[in-house]
């Protein structure tokens, strides 16, 4: 198992300073320190109305939105933290866009600022498409600390994967 196989792409410098952390012992609480509790949104319905708040604050009149819902069948060890679907269903002569997005179950249990940034990802899919400039600035514009989030994010996959949960189940 490669230890931080969350963070590759970041700088090498990056890389030694996590290895350090995470050889020290103080990777728990560095996270616990940034993020000291979990969210509270359990329900698939809690998860619908929280991105729907996102929606309709960032993105005003875009494509409806059906469902939201955490899926225990996301793997994130397949590098996918959410999905969003669109699916067009034939009705007779009429076609139906459905748009779905879907958490994995996982970020039921963590800190609030990953679940806002994975679901402003998904959100920013409703106006692009592909992950290029215009897509990560609309990331931006939702969340101004995205990126940071991400990163921490991906510290806390790495916490995971070596030690388990971070916060006590409830």
């Amino acid at each position: 198992m490669e230890v931080l196989k969350y963070l590759t792409g970041y700088s090498s410098e990056t890389l030694q300073q996590a290895q350090k952390i995470i050889d020290e012992g103080r990777l728990g609480d560095i996270l616990l320190s940034r993020y000291p509790e979990p969210h509270a949104i359990r329900t698939d319905k809690q998860l619908y109305d929280y991105t729907m708040n996102l929606k309709s604050r960032y993105l005003g009149k875009t494509q409806p939105l059906n469902r939201v819902t955490y899926d225990s069948k996301i793997k994130v060890i397949q590098h996918a933290l959410g999905q969003h679907y669109y699916i067009t269903k034939a009705h007779g002569n009429k076609t139906k866009t459905v748009n779905e997005i879907k958490i994995a179950s996982l970020f039921k249990n963590g800190p609030e600022a990953f679940l806002k940034m994975i679901t402003t990802h998904e959100l920013a899919h409703f106006q692009e498409k592909e992950h290029n400039k215009r897509f990560y600035q609309l990331c931006r514009h939702m969340e101004p600390q995205y990126h940071q989030y991400e990163f921490d994010l991906r510290l806390y996959l790495t916490y995971l994967d070596l030690y388990g949960e971070l916060y006590s189940v409830s």
